[in-house]
């Protein structure tokens, strides 16, 4: 389990750290009958690099979840495919040795991001969440969501000039990158960086 479970390796079970199914559904029926509601929080922009979809994905670029993720050939000179930041610091990009590509991670390497331009993962994702709604839940609290879309040109992000190299709020007023074009450190006169001003 890396980043406190935000790695998620299936989207329809739980962890065994934390108990069954069963156990889980006694805790519903417990918090329905005294009134109230569960919402259950639920990370739709990356997954595990163990869960399956990803496994697979890894396998080879003729893999049919190949597109599942974001994969990317070097750039030019090689290195990276661009200067996306990864919130934990280092680069958004690790080199896959067995593929000749880098994969998208905002967060750990452990955390592949999905590719929302496939029309299979929305559908997958949204049977996920169709699974816990019949099972009785009441709602979600959706993780980072305005990351599931990236720019589709994946273009370098300016550099922020008075990013300090270690505060992060110091970057962009949406998510607070760390090159973001025209922040100052303040939110007010932060301007979206490319990850947001994209079309979708």
């Amino acid at each position: 389990m890396r980043d406190f479970g935000y790695d998620v390796a299936d989207y329809t079970n739980i962890h065994p750290w934390f108990g069954t199914l069963e156990d889980f559904d006694r805790l519903l029926a417990a918090i329905h009958s005294r009134g109230m509601k569960l919402i259950l929080d639920f990370v739709p922009n990356h997954t595990s690099d163990q869960h399956p979809w990803f496994v697979a994905s890894r396998d080879s670029r003729d893999n049919e979840r190949r597109d599942w993720y974001i994969w990317r050939d070097p750039a030019p000179g090689g290195g990276p495919p661009n200067n996306w930041l990864s919130f934990f610091g280092g680069p958004a990009w690790t080199y896959d040795e067995s593929t000749g590509q880098y994969y998208l991670h905002q967060f750990t390497r452990e955390q592949p991001e999905l590719n929302y331009r496939n029309p299979l993962v929305l559908e997958a994702i949204l049977e996920c969440m169709r699974f816990w709604l019949e099972r009785g839940v009441d709602g979600f609290r959706v993780d980072v969501i305005w990351l599931l879309m990236k720019d589709d040109r994946f273009r370098d992000e300016p550099l922020q000039p008075n990013w300090d190299g270690l505060i992060p709020m110091l970057g962009c007023s949406i998510c607070t990158r760390r090159t973001c074009p025209k922040s100052t450190g303040s939110f007010a006169e932060c301007e979206p960086c490319w990850m947001h001003t994209t079309s979708v």
